[in-house]
């Protein structure tokens, strides 16, 4: 059966189960005082700038949960979007496990603009309000779409002039990266995150993400910033791994080895930027195939019975709607998830997810059996 539900569902690409296994060998430390890691936190500072530190964790909420903690009080709140993962895909973890109160603001495409942060920072000095101390970011965003360089800048300038610290999802930051063409570190700490939940599973790791605290992040006063605190809310919240240089040895695999290009393009790229940029084609020819074959419209009313793009298509995911009957017949050939309601109660909107390792020969045939349903 062919699978467009979601990149978690690839298997570990090559090259990190060969990095997982290399590090299989003989004793080490344990809890992260291993070489592996050690030469992890080196390969950081290359990628995202000196004075980096990365830890690593066991998922993606506890990335997320760790990092909002890290950057925020106990009497504060997270600004996000209304589609963010960490209000609606996390069962409250941020609010149960991290007690801060999240603070939504409506999207666009799952984007959000200076006027988010403009949206709560009234509430600052008020103590009946929980206090605004962290703009969470999603890139890519839950909805697919990337936020371009110049818009991070004034969303994180925007935030920092309201003494606030900014955080990142980055479970599909490869992605983002890839199709701005640019580098990790451009999106990051050059546009003034502080804070990176930095995603791998969905890029071809097994298990494992990390916690990296950016250049920006830390406390030149030597107070107590995210860099001291992470350590602690780690083991806490339970994803400090005993035998962290298996989750290390994934992310090094992904990012490359010290002393390695950061960027660069074909097989001399880092195996991040190649994975994203495969999966990234993928769906733009999943898009483009659908077009050409002329099962897709405008939302009209000729085009009641097709396909209609329901999002821009802007990293490895495509969004659309088709009437629920071809969706149901589909389902029978392919996995994918409905994501919300269609334009009539007879049509659904539906996400149609790419992966490193997908195919031009899996998207062609899913194109054919698209036309089929219909």
């Amino acid at each position: 059966m062919l699978q467009l539900a979601s990149d978690n569902y690839a298997p570990v690409h090559p090259e990190v189960m060969a990095a997982v296994a290399a590090a299989n060998h003989g004793f080490a430390v344990s809890y992260g005082d291993d070489p592996v890691t050690a030469r992890l936190g080196d390969r950081a500072a290359e990628v995202f700038g000196d004075g980096t530190r990365i830890f690593s964790v066991l998922n993606g909420t506890g990335a997320n949960v760790v990092s909002l903690m890290a950057a925020a009080p106990r009497w504060g709140g997270v600004i996000a979007s209304d589609v963010a993962h960490v209000h609606t895909d996390e069962n409250g973890a941020p609010e149960r496990v991290g007690g801060l109160k999240l603070l939504t603001v409506p999207a666009t495409h799952g984007r959000i603009g200076p006027e988010a942060v403009d949206r709560w920072t009234g509430d600052l000095g008020d103590v009946h309000r929980a206090q605004p101390a962290v703009l969470s970011l999603t890139q890519v965003t839950e909805l697919g779409t990337v936020y371009p360089v110049a818009d991070l800048k004034l969303l994180a300038d925007t935030a920092h002039a309201a003494g606030l610290l900014v955080h990142m999802d980055g479970s599909r930051l490869a992605n983002a990266a890839a199709t701005l063409g640019a580098s990790l570190r451009e999106i990051t700490t050059d546009v003034g995150v502080d804070i990176l939940s930095l995603g791998a599973a969905k890029n071809g790791g097994m298990l494992g993400e990390a916690v990296v605290v950016l250049p920006g992040g830390l406390r030149a006063d030597g107070g107590t910033g995210p860099a001291d605190a992470v350590p602690y809310l780690r083991k806490a919240t339970m994803q400090l791994a005993s035998k962290t240089r298996f989750v290390s040895a994934q992310l090094l695999a992904l990012l490359g080895e010290p002393g390695t290009p950061t960027s660069g393009s074909g097989a001399g790229a880092p195996l991040w930027l190649r994975s994203a940029e495969r999966s990234n084609a993928m769906a733009a020819r999943l898009r483009a195939g659908l077009e050409a074959a002329g099962l897709t419209d405008d939302g009209g009313a000729a085009g009641r019975s097709g396909v209609r793009i329901s999002r821009p298509t802007e990293a490895n995911v495509v969004f659309a709607t088709l009437p629920r009957a071809a969706a149901d017949r589909l389902r029978a050939e392919v996995r994918f998830y409905d994501w919300s309601p269609g334009e009539t109660p007879d049509r659904v909107e539906v996400r149609w997810m790419c992966a490193w390792d997908t195919t031009e020969e899996d998207v062609d045939a899913f194109v054919a059996l698209v036309a089929a349903a219909l």
